[in-house]
């Protein structure tokens, strides 16, 4: 005969806030921001910055407010401080956008 399993949301709520779910989200940052790191553009002879966007790429741990109960729970954050990294991600009327995040995190969050 199976045991019966009665979940207790309170023991959830304690998992989902664990410094090992803290570094869970951090590692898969650091795997994303590895992806990121690999396939950033660096330009060429005529850039005034060539490699700045590559060197750029941060990670980090917050607390945010997360599903329906809103409680605050540890997420990763990849970002690249760069300042020109959001035309870099979508482009301009100028420049194709290159999608180096949304490629990373399709590549390498797990």
């Amino acid at each position: 005969m199976a045991a019966r399993f009665k979940m207790s949301t309170r023991g959830v709520g304690q998992l989902l806030n664990s410094p090992e779910i803290a570094a869970e989200m951090l590692r898969r940052a650091e795997a994303i921001k590895g992806v990121a790191e690999a396939i950033s553009p660096v330009g060429g002879p005529g850039d005034p910055h060539p490699g700045q966007y590559k060197e750029s790429w941060f990670v980090r741990v917050d607390r945010k407010a997360v599903g329906r109960s809103r409680k605050k729970r540890p997420v990763g954050v990849v970002g690249n401080s760069a300042y020109y990294a959001r035309w870099v991600e979508w482009g301009t009327d100028k420049v194709r956008p290159h999608h180096v995040l949304l490629r990373a995190a399709q590549a390498g969050g797990g």
